[in-house]
């Protein structure tokens, strides 16, 4: 045999290899986590501009604080991912990190409300620094869950089945988000006080990040508990890697330059998107308690209640974007650039509009 054939054969015998099919209890104990990991997100983005300015800080300094979910992020991501591909332990290569920051991830959750509720004073360096501290290892537990709960598919679920566990896990992460951003309002609904003394944050607030604690702790220990990894050499076996042929792999710079022109493209529009974003985030709540309930005071009912609002604001924005996924799902590939400049376009109106808008319920066309 040459080597042409014997390339060919070994091509040949990879291609029939295939991860086994899960069953679909397997299948919920990989993506499920999510559920817990969106709603820490999620409260983060919609609750920590209200938070910190309840905390006394100046609305104008606000930024610097959300600096560091991305700063965090953009650094915490890259590394989980690559020392996890090189971690192989009893307990699996992804679970170790889920297993370490699950735990310390519930624990800041309910830490982080608690900022001001430890005589620091209000607008105190040290309440604030407490708060920013928390935030930081909020965000970068998050990213230590997040990561392992996305590179187990890749490492466990079959092409048959990886559509569905994909679909799975953006159900549960959408679901997370949905219910956390709306908690404090179905609090306060509920007859929950959502009014705290000077410097403090309301119960409403507190308790949905103590439901999101618990939710993130049980997932992440379900997850650990349920889902047995594939050790290092049934693992090759399934994904065609041969040990001599493991550190072949191209570097990040290699990668980016063989990058097609659709990723750069791509890359240019998120990155103004994301000036977008983060405005949003970190300015909606005093916009809304401004120009709606005519209250700048973080410790009013007026601006707890705008807080409660863009809760339920967010909560509506992850339905439109689960609605508008499917419009361009069903799109033809043609069509797709269209769908994500209206998107865009209209997303730029919705965020000029809360400026003009004084009328609760009108925000929700925002």
């Amino acid at each position: 045999m040459n080597d042409t054939d014997r390339t060919h054969k070994e091509n040949k015998l990879e291609q029939d290899i295939t991860l086994p099919y899960l069953k679909k209890a397997v299948i919920f104990s990989i993506t499920f986590g999510f559920f817990g990991v969106n709603m820490a997100f999620a409260l983060q983005s919609a609750m920590m501009g209200r938070i910190f300015q309840t905390l006394g800080a100046n609305p104008n300094n606000l930024g610097w604080f959300f600096i560091l979910p991305p700063l965090v992020g953009m650094i915490v991501q890259p590394l989980i991912g690559y020392y996890s591909d090189r971690t192989w332990t009893r307990f699996g290569r992804r679970m170790p990190y889920l297993l370490i920051a699950g735990p310390i991830g519930a624990i800041v959750l309910v830490l982080l409300p608690n900022a001001g509720s430890f005589n620091f004073g209000y607008a105190s360096l040290m309440a604030l620094s407490f708060g920013a501290v928390m935030t930081l290892l909020m965000d970068l537990t998050s990213n230590a869950c997040m990561q392992p709960y996305k590179m187990i598919i890749g490492d466990m679920v079959n092409e048959k089945q990886r559509d569905m566990a994909w679909s799975w896990q953006q159900i549960f992460s959408n679901l997370g988000g949905i219910i956390a951003t709306v908690l404090p309002f179905l609090l306060t609904m509920l007859g929950m006080s959502n009014v705290a003394p000077k410097g403090e944050v309301p119960m409403t607030v507190k308790l949905a990040y103590y439901i999101a604690a618990a939710v993130l702790l049980i997932a992440s220990i379900w997850t650990v508990i349920s889902v047995r990894e594939y050790e290092p050499k049934t693992y090759n076996y399934y994904h065609g890697i041969n040990e001599n042929n493991r550190n072949n792999k191209l570097s990040l710079l290699q990668l980016l330059k063989k990058a097609p022109k659709q990723f750069w493209q791509i890359s240019v529009v998120q990155f103004f998107n994301w000036f977008a974003l983060m405005y949003l985030w970190t300015y909606s709540t005093g916009a809304i308690a401004k120009n709606v309930w005519n209250v700048t005071d973080p410790s009013s009912a007026g601006y707890q209640a705008a807080g409660n609002w863009y809760g339920v604001l967010y909560c509506i924005q992850f339905l439109s974007s689960v609605i508008f996924g499917f419009v361009i799902a069903r799109s033809k590939p043609s069509q797709r650039k269209f769908w994500y400049s209206f998107g865009l376009l209209f997303g730029g109106i919705g965020l000029i509009s809360i400026f003009f808008i004084h009328n609760q319920w009108l925000l929700i066309t925002c």
